[in-house]
């Protein structure tokens, strides 16, 4: 089974929870959270903040990562199955902007309908509902 990690990546601006998408520059050219596969010997949370930190150029100083919740998606990609486990972070400086990588052609920071009418699958909208649910109970 492929195995992948990342992080939902989130800001506070004026008061709003804005979630960090991006879009990939291959493939179906799907909007996503950073996240990537884990390479062998490393652990899924490495492998998180490595592929944020390639992705989207936030390291772990930059985050206020929520370690406890993580969400694992289960899903199938060319009819091979693939598990990703999230966690939750946020960035510290709401003010310091994500840095692409080759990987991705676009970013947006998005409410949270906005993230999940954009991300498209229904696992992924799931997540980010559950995510929110969370931030609103744990202010």
């Amino acid at each position: 089974m492929k195995r992948a990690a990342g992080f939902v990546v989130f800001r506070r601006v004026y008061n709003e929870i804005q979630y960090l998408l991006l879009k990939a520059a291959y493939g179906s050219f799907h909007w996503s959270s950073p996240k990537g596969h884990v390479d062998p010997g490393e652990d899924e949370f490495f492998t998180a903040l490595r592929e944020t930190r390639e992705e989207a150029g936030y390291c772990e100083e930059d985050l206020r990562i929520y370690k406890d919740n993580p969400i694992v998606l289960k899903y199938e990609v060319n009819g091979k199955p693939k598990e990703v486990i999230y966690w939750l972070a946020e960035v510290r400086d709401p003010c310091k902007e994500p840095v692409l990588s080759d990987e991705h052609s676009d970013l947006k920071w998005l409410t949270k309908d906005d993230a999940k009418k954009t991300v498209g699958f229904r696992d992924n909208q799931e997540m980010i509902e559950k995510f929110h649910q969370f931030l609103l109970a744990n202010k």
